[in-house]
């Protein structure tokens, strides 16, 4: 004997679980979670038993399919109205962040210069050609910047 034609299937037990997923997971992912849990349904159900509950087989794959979006919104980044403070991993504060404060009041290649050769590492000829400049160029912003620096941070 072979099971009904899924959609009879489907039209029989379409609101029960409907219902339960909306009261499982709030109805904006309760249709996400009633089609998941139908296309499963669908794949399963040639193998189901002819005298299955059909009914508790249906819905007890609602539950999981409820329980997979609830693990899934746990993952999911919450938004906040301001990044927290960089720290480190023992939970300082960033080293030096008065001293890249000033780093940022720089002129605009100047600042460029010293943040590309402390925070990139990168030589004067790559400064240079990073700032569309020459090599000696890059080597004169990098030390005007500099010299601001010490300037301000020693006053």
């Amino acid at each position: 004997m072979t099971p009904p034609p899924f959609q009879w299937f489907l039209n029989q037990h379409r609101d029960d679980v409907y219902r339960f997923l909306v009261a499982s997971v709030g109805a904006q992912e309760a249709d996400d979670c009633f089609q998941e849990t139908f296309l499963s349904a669908m794949r399963a159900y040639p193998r189901l038993r002819v005298n299955s509950n059909t009914r508790a087989w249906v819905l007890t794959i609602a539950h999981r399919k409820a329980l997979d979006s609830h693990r899934a919104r746990q993952r999911r980044p919450l938004p906040v109205a301001e990044p927290p403070e960089p720290r480190l991993s023992n939970g300082a504060a960033e080293p030096d962040a008065e001293l890249w404060s000033e780093v940022r009041r720089l002129p605009a290649k100047q600042r460029a210069a010293v943040a590309l050769r402390y925070a990139g590492d990168l030589s004067h000829d790559e400064i240079g050609r990073a700032l569309g400049c020459s090599e000696e160029a890059a080597r004169r912003n990098l030390h005007e910047g500099l010299k601001k620096l010490r300037s301000t941070w020693e006053a």
